[in-house]
């Protein structure tokens, strides 16, 4: 973990050095094909939107039946594979779900009306339907995590409620997307907090998730944003970002996102890379021990970083 002082003491060749690594990701990301791309999108219904006043057991209804008509429409149209994942997401409770491009899905583990803390899971980049099982599972272990120690009043929200950059792609080193998802991201939980009264909420954000936690204006009733497996946010400090809640980072010794390059560079109409590292003291969030753990191992059962995860869900220190 660097310092201000080691920093300092860098001699210039090494930002020379750093913006060369950065710019050879950007152009590896660029010139890497991304075969999916040229597969046709499976059919879906329309998403259904709600107002204020439907409750969520109504919602939960209509994105089941909308997951349903989903899975035979992509059936119908021969993407099996799709199909068979909308038909494994059958069973969950859906507040939001949109089957077409790369899909959005927000689904909610535990009850929302009696909940005294909620914690809402932003992904970082890949994560779609077609791998929406992989972000489900850390979801479900942090539920399970949360009820054994006694957080039973705890739900947890799986928001997949924006198109991930894909991990190589250029949209990966930009802060595009997560400024679209912010705009997503915002509202959201202010209609969270009005669907689970009272509850205190954690944003529990990884990867180029936690890009988008730290461009999200967040309401009152989010208490806790912390960052895991993080590249920077684009700010300079924690104080910088739009959130009077606790800012939280942590970094499995085990994360190759240590290596990534922790600059910033302005282009015309743009910038690459996101400055400071989240973990290092200059920033000034909260550090935690994420244990050994590397980039897709946070949330794994039995793991350090889960059960500090789930200790600041519930409210508590790490």
């Amino acid at each position: 973990m660097s310092t201000q002082h080691d920093r300092a003491a860098r001699p210039p060749r090494f930002g020379r050095l750093r913006r060369t690594l950065l710019a050879a990701l950007v152009a590896a990301a660029v010139v890497v094909p991304v075969s999916a791309a040229a597969l046709p999108d499976a059919p879906a219904p329309a998403p259904v939107h709600f107002g204020e006043a439907v409750p969520v057991r109504e919602r939960y209804a209509a994105n089941r039946s909308a997951l349903a008509e989903a899975a035979r429409m992509a059936a119908d149209a021969g993407h099996d594979s799709r199909a068979a994942r909308l038909r494994a997401m059958a069973s969950g409770r859906f507040l939001a779900f949109d089957g077409h491009g790369t899909g959005r899905a927000v689904e909610v583990l535990g009850d929302l009306a009696g909940a005294r803390r909620v914690a809402v899971l932003v992904p970082g980049s890949d994560t779609t339907l077609d791998t929406y099982a992989r972000f489900r599972a850390g979801a479900a272990a942090l539920r399970e995590r949360l009820s054994r120690e006694g957080g039973g009043d705890t739900a947890v929200v799986a928001w997949l409620g924006y198109d991930t950059p894909g991990t190589v792609s250029p949209a990966v080193t930009t802060t595009g997307r997560a400024d679209d998802a912010a705009r997503e991201l915002a509202p959201f939980l202010s209609g969270l907090a009005r669907l689970a009264p009272g509850a205190g909420i954690s944003l529990l954000c990884h990867s180029y998730g936690s890009v988008v936690c730290a461009r999200t204006a967040t309401p009152a009733a989010v208490t806790d944003v912390v960052l895991y497996g993080s590249p920077g946010t684009g700010a300079d400090r924690a104080a910088d970002l739009p959130t009077s809640a606790r800012v939280w980072a942590g970094r499995g010794a085990g994360d190759w996102i240590a290596d990534v390059p922790h600059v910033r560079m302005e282009l015309p109409g743009t910038s690459l890379g996101f400055g400071t590292d989240p973990v290092d003291p200059g920033f000034g969030a909260r550090v935690f021990d994420a244990g050994d753990g590397g980039h897709s191992d946070y949330l794994g059962a039995g793991t350090a970083s889960l059960a500090r995860l789930a200790r600041i869900a519930a409210g508590e220190r790490p």
